[in-house]
């Protein structure tokens, strides 16, 4: 991680996650580096960041509590983004993920550095009282609306947020961190029976084990289709937020009844889609857009997942999956049933068909392009 030319400008990247890095930034950093930029990523460590010693990057570790609301810790964090930048002086800077958009912008903009933000969803940001809303509202107003350009991932978001009046600049739609569809390729898909005959026919979850996930909605449908299709499987796979720890002893006793398998967070979720006939995905969560949605239909395997932003762009309903109104459990295990209910051969086609969905509309190629786009343009502002 070692940079090369210092005389080359320089993009800084902020996010809060190191799999954000590798899993989402990785080619947009490498198209920087082809383009004759140079880049500084700050982020909290992590193991991914093992994957890239090949990168010629520059790298800082800052302290970020994601889901913490301690204004002193939030305090620190900006004044280590002023410094960050007035050592290294960076030509533009792009954020991610909701700190780093919000402090990582307004340290930028003290110091008359443009920043492109990306909107990856509001999460959970504007749940709570009015009070909580209020402020945070303000936080992003005063973060968004000295943006160079915001990048939406949706265009529920993108109205939302002109609605609130967090932008005055430019805002610019893409499809969400778009999918490598060479990492994630087509895969053979499996056979499978119906549920209760033939083969197996296998469901994932694959995400955090967070309650606006939607996990409970999975878990309550796996109880119900497990017991009138017991030919049928149910796997959860990612890492359970410290604040949903009484999800370990729930796990625990479903995999003692054969409900559901939890298979912990996995650093290679590829030998898990490809034993998999379908993801489902319950998130009633403010997404950007789903990345496990865009990698699995990448990888032709059918979608079900709610009307959320963020997930319902993700499939083609009835052609490349299902979607369902989000926390209705009755509307999900109707889905699964009607999956089920499927030939195989048509579940394949499904699965097809949202690979060529995102190989058209979803990949990572379109994203990079947006980026390299909007940095030329601040080159010549």
């Amino acid at each position: 991680m070692k940079e090369k030319n210092t005389k080359q400008p320089l993009v800084a990247i902020l996010t809060n996650n190191d799999d954000d890095i590798y899993c989402f930034r990785k080619e947009l950093i490498e198209a920087l580096l082809k383009n004759g930029y140079r880049v500084l990523v700050s982020c909290p460590y992590g193991e991914k960041f093992e994957l890239m010693t090949d990168i010629p990057f520059l790298y800082d570790d800052p302290v970020i509590d994601r889901r913490g609301t301690d204004p002193i810790a939030d305090g620190k964090l900006l004044l280590h983004y002023r410094k960050l930048f007035r050592e290294h002086r960076p030509f533009a800077v792009l954020a991610y993920t909701a700190k780093p958009n919000v402090y990582g912008s307004l340290a930028a903009r003290s110091l008359g550095i443009p920043v492109l933000n990306n909107l990856t969803g509001f999460g959970s940001a504007l749940d709570g009282g009015r009070l909580k809303r209020g402020l945070i509202v303000r936080l992003f107003q005063a973060a968004y609306r000295g943006s160079a350009c915001i990048m939406f991932q949706n265009e529920v978001n993108m109205r939302l947020a002109k609605r609130l009046r967090m932008i005055r600049g430019k805002g610019r739609l893409i499809p969400g961190s778009g999918v490598d569809t060479e990492r994630f390729p087509l895969l053979p898909y499996p056979e499978g029976g119906d549920g209760k005959h033939g083969e197996t026919v296998v469901f994932n979850y694959i995400g955090r084990v967070l309650h606006d996930k939607g996990v409970d909605d999975y878990i309550e449908a796996a109880r119900r289709i497990r017991a009138e299709y017991p030919k049928t499987e149910f796997n959860m796979l990612g890492f359970i937020e410290p604040t949903e720890s009484h999800y370990e002893k729930d796990l625990a006793e479903l995999e003692e009844a054969g409900i559901v398998h939890y298979r912990g967070s996995q650093k290679d979720v590829h030998p898990f889609i490809e034993r998999a006939h379908a993801i489902i995905h319950p998130s009633t969560y403010g997404e950007g857009m789903s990345n496990v949605l865009l990698e699995n239909a990448s990888s032709g395997r059918p979608v079900i997942t709610t009307d959320n932003p963020g997930c319902r762009e993700t499939c083609r309903a009835e052609v490349s999956g299902f979607i369902y109104p989000g926390g209705d459990v009755d509307a999900l295990v109707a889905a699964i049933k009607r999956f089920l209910a499927l030939p195989n051969a048509k579940r394949r086609e499904m699965g097809l068909a949202g690979r060529k969905r995102m190989e058209k509309h979803f990949s990572r190629d379109i994203v990079v392009k947006a980026y390299l786009e909007e940095l030329e343009l601040l080159k010549h502002a």
